[in-house]
């Protein structure tokens, strides 16, 4: 059997730089329905990487917000993220450069991502790189987000890609655990800037 090679890339943070996108997104939904917020420090050790909602979730059973309005601040969240991505989601020179690249080496691309398929789509279209994508896996298509590999797993098998033949791009703590748990290679990147076509694959 014929087995392709892959380049498996993250969303938020890797291809985008929309970390703080999500965490405005949210801070703001969370506000304005519970008058909470998320602070710097619990975003970036304990909810970044996390569907919005496991956040939630994760502030229901620490009784911060109450179940019934979990649904009301997921859509309001939804909402905002949207209007952030119009607003501030531009095509990425430097990204496109690198998916001609690894497109032209044979590679085939795809995106993993904890973000709902409707905003991964809007990012990856107003940065340009859509059109280079061969699999996109969001929190939708799965049963277990990220730090699970499940999501990474099911990029593979839908390339037809076997680990070893695979590299895989990634950002937070939660994203490096699930790629690792793949036998495949992992680059660890600091943020979406070092995702160029001069990085060292």
């Amino acid at each position: 059997m014929n087995f392709t090679k892959a380049v498996l890339f993250d969303l938020d943070g890797v291809l985008v730089d929309a970390c703080d996108w999500h965490y405005e997104a949210l801070n703001r939904a969370l506000k304005e329905v519970a008058d909470y917020e998320i602070s710097r420090h619990d975003h970036e050790t304990r909810f970044n990487g996390l569907p919005t909602k496991v956040k939630l979730r994760m502030l229901a059973d620490e009784r911060v917000i109450s179940e019934d309005q979990i649904t009301n601040i997921s859509d309001l969240k939804q909402f905002l993220t949207t209007q952030v991505i119009e607003d501030r989601c531009k095509v990425d020179d430097s990204k496109v450069q690198l998916m001609r690249k690894l497109t032209q080496q044979g590679f085939k691309i795809a995106c993993v991502t904890n973000s709902i398929r409707k905003t991964a789509t809007m990012m990856l279209k107003n940065s340009g790189v859509y059109e280079y994508m061969d699999c996109i896996v969001s929190n939708e298509d799965i049963n277990n987000a990220k730090p699970h590999p499940e999501g990474y797993i099911k990029a593979l098998v839908t390339l037809n890609c076997l680990p070893s033949n695979a590299i895989i791009v990634e950002d937070s703590p939660k994203g490096i655990q699930a790629a690792k748990m793949t036998g495949a290679k992992v680059v660890e990147v600091a943020n979406a800037t070092e995702v160029n076509e001069d990085m060292k694959l």
